[in-house]
């Protein structure tokens, strides 16, 4: 018989015996009322004797035990009504915590329930279910209508729409087209598609999300230890004073008014209630926790280290600036590059290539293509001879000169591009910090972490200020992964450590920490299997989230467990002088165990008092504005590039370039500031708390405005068939210049403060 049937047959028992005592009673019945009670009375006993001397056997000595000695007693004074009372609130405790905590794992149990045991594999125009087992790499799989994604794989066919809420927490649905990365796990909500398996099931992302579902909660969590530790007191405390209570007062029946209040056996089981809600709650986050060990640990966690690339950056390179010699413009160089780089597996090669793509630049179609190691691609387009990648020649002009300068201080990597031998110019590419990565970190902050480190195997450069920026505590450079795996053990010796990483270098790390954290979403099947924490979605402040549920979770258990204890041991003082008899003592007792396990119940509730909450009407706004800052990403670099050619002098190449500035800015900059203020800003004011929080961006846009309108009154006053004058110079390159600062600190910061408060919205910086 189950231990849910069990419970609900003691609780229908006492209930029972009760309420027909009670019948009885008024029915002036007083025999029979006693007998009922008494038996409702022994009904409790056997299974609460059953649960002692399970505790015993485990060598623990639970608050059980007092259990036992209460209705012992109650039946020893002839105090029959406070026995089927101290029998009901047993039964309906352990009823109550049962049913919370069936009520918790409900997510849980979903992740377990929705994973998929088939496949339907596509052979020839023959389509066969098999075993999701049999399922190889490279095998062809049908994903019909409602589906669940079975393996790791690329969509094959048709544009396919999925529903990643289980993996993410994002209810909103994702287009996924052909050649795309899908993640088993996610449900086909729309149209059936092929899809090309690119793991086994054993290997995929919802796989090991169903392990970790499996483990999370099989552990006893360090705080529902720390129950049993306040029970190891609470014990004897109750035994000594229902003890001394006899001795001073010499009524068993007020010692037995002890016992009762003090019987808080569903009371120390709030405890796990509020762990396995915590786990719960992060699970629709899109957070999988091992198991209540790793939240609790997670919730005392004073000290984070953060692994850099594909943690705190992107993990993916992107162009930044193109330098363009005279004579040529930045977006020629980008089409040659990109149209020999089409065919490379290079990364910085992809970078290129995904750049021209987003701007809509058509490739042209190369000949003769040659790729050296290290040195780059090479191929004939349009006739012309073009190279990629690594220059040598040591003689370079001025603006190549300028370009490496720049690339230095930028902390960025130049892919050359030469025509015919010639050098035409010069892609800078970086790997930029991820637009959520200062939203977190402030997060962490206010989650109580004192002590924020990032440790990368990248250069001191560009791992330097990425700390900066972020405000970071330290960064430890150049790191091995075994001396990533020294320095967590090394901060762990002072505080509870979580490590954060997303590749097999960092898989040392994770498992040398209290608590490790995998980027599951992209990271490898090394490192989500060494963590303790997986985040299912490619967004790192759900690492914020998982922390500021696992310090709530932590709060209430203790909070719960602290609570009702001090409570009992208030009521243990009243009923010991007297002020309560037993079978009010019982009913007060009751209501204190029903209290405390509702209060562990909060939390399940959504708590993130940093996340604003944004309509859908909202977050439709800022997915557009985000794409339309990709889009003017040209326009900045336009800016820029009038600059610099100003410091030529007042020639009409450099006033030609200005124009074309002030063309972009007139066409698509202005009318874009324009509109973020007159409908992006309003629809963001109530979630932001009104409108002062947007007043700040709102004095960028004026900002933006009069530099602006200065540049085009310079362009006024050049007389028909002119140039600029000299006296002019200074002041349009700092109004240039200006406008170049204030804009790209001004799309940063809406990206981070703003674009990130819509899901699966990823900006470019």
């Amino acid at each position: 018989m189950t231990e849910h049937r069990l419970n609900a047959i003691l609780l229908v028992a006492t209930a029972g015996a009760l309420a027909a005592g009670g019948v009885a009673w008024i029915m002036q019945a007083f025999v029979v009322a006693d007998l009922c009670w008494a038996a409702g009375t022994a009904a409790a006993v056997v299974p609460a004797v059953a649960w002692v001397l399970g505790d015993l056997r485990h060598g623990r000595a639970g608050v059980d035990l007092i259990a036992v000695l209460a209705l012992g007693g109650a039946l020893a004074v002839g105090e029959y009504l406070a026995g089927a009372l101290i029998a009901l609130m047993l039964a309906t405790g352990r009823t109550l915590e049962a049913t919370a905590g069936r009520r918790a794992a409900r997510d849980l149990r979903a992740l377990l329930e929705r994973a998929p045991r088939t496949a339907r594999r596509r052979m020839g125009q023959d389509v066969r279910e098999v075993p999701l087992a049999a399922v190889s790499v490279g095998d062809l799989l049908v994903v019909g209508p409602g589906e669940t994604v079975p393996v790791d794989g690329r969509v094959e066919s048709a544009a396919a729409v999925l529903d990643e809420s289980a993996l993410t927490g994002e209810s909103l649905h994702v287009g996924r087209d052909r050649g795309d990365r899908v993640r088993s796990g996610a449900v086909n909500v729309g149209a059936a598609f092929d899809l090309r398996a690119e793991a086994t099931e054993q290997d995929s992302t919802y796989a090991e999300i169903v392990r970790l579902a499996r483990r999370a909660g099989a552990e006893a969590a360090p705080v529902v230890r720390l129950a049993d530790r306040y029970a190891a007191w609470f014990l004897p405390l109750t035994v000594a004073a229902a003890g001394l209570t006899w001795l001073f007062s010499g009524s068993a029946v007020q010692a037995v008014a002890v016992l009762v209040v003090a019987t808080p056996c569903p009371l120390l089981l709030a405890a796990p209630v509020a762990i396995v809600s915590g786990l719960s709650r992060a699970s629709r986050a899109g957070v999988v926790i091992r198991d209540g060990g790793a939240l609790e640990s997670l919730g005392r966690a004073r000290t984070v280290l953060l692994d850099k690339t594909g943690t705190l950056t992107t993990g993916r390179p992107r162009v930044i600036d193109i330098v363009a010699a005279p004579g040529h413009q930045p977006s020629d160089v980008l089409r040659l590059a990109a149209s020999v780089d089409r065919f490379s597996p290079h990364v910085l090669a992809r970078a290129i290539v995904d750049e021209a793509l987003s701007r809509g630049v058509t490739l042209a179609s190369p000949e003769r293509m040659g790729e050296e190691p290290g040195r780059g691609a090479s191929g004939t387009v349009e006739g012309q001879r073009i190279t990629v990648g690594a220059y040598s020649t040591p003689a370079r002009p001025g603006w190549a000169r300028a370009a490496e300068n720049r690339a230095a201080l930028d902390n960025a990597a130049v892919a050359w591009l030469t025509v015919d031998g010639v050098l035409v110019g010069a892609l800078l590419l970086r790997d930029p910090l991820r637009t959520d990565a200062p939203r977190t970190v402030r997060r962490l902050r206010s989650a109580g972490f004192e002590r924020l480190l990032m440790l990368t195997g990248d250069r001191t450069g560009p791992a330097r200020e990425v700390a900066a920026v972020l405000g970071l505590d330290g960064v430890r450079t150049e790191q091995t992964p075994a001396d990533k795996a020294a320095a967590v053990r090394a901060e762990s010796g002072s505080a509870v450590t979580v490590m954060v990483g997303d590749g097999v270098n960092d898989a040392p790390a994770l498992a040398a920490a209290d608590v490790g954290v995998a980027m599951g979403a992209r990271g490898s099947t090394a490192c989500s299997g060494t963590a303790d924490v997986v985040l299912t979605t490619d967004r790192v402040d759900r690492l914020a989230d998982a922390a500021e549920i696992a310090v709530r979770a932590r709060r209430i258990a203790v909070q719960s467990a602290l609570g009702g204890m001090v409570l009992s041991l208030v009521a243990m003082a009243v009923a010991a002088v007297g002020l309560l008899p037993p079978a009010a003592g019982a009913l007060l007792q009751e209501g204190i165990d029903v209290a405390v396990i509702l209060n562990a119940l909060r939390a399940l509730r959504p708590y993130a008092p940093d996340r604003a909450a944004v309509g859908p009407a909202t977050e439709q706004l800022i997915h557009r504005f985000a794409a339309e800052h990709d889009d003017l990403r040209s326009t900045l670099e336009a800016v820029r590039n009038a600059a610099d050619q100003l410091s030529g002098g007042p020639q009409p190449a450099a006033l030609e370039a200005v124009r074309a500035v002030d063309r972009l800015l007139t066409e698509r900059l202005l009318p874009h500031e324009h509109a973020e203020e007159q409908q992006l800003y309003p629809a963001l004011a109530a979630p932001l708390g009104g409108p002062e929080a947007t007043a700040t961006m709102s004095r960028a846009h004026a900002e933006i405005d009069r530099l602006s309108r200065r540049i085009a009154t310079h362009l006024a006053i050049v007389p028909e068939g002119g140039t600029l004058a000299p006296q002019q110079l200074d002041d349009l390159r700092a109004c240039l210049y200006g406008l170049y600062t204030v804009l790209r600190l001004h799309f940063v910061q809406e990206e981070e403060n703003y674009f990130t408060l819509a899901p699966e919205t990823a900006p470019r910086p």
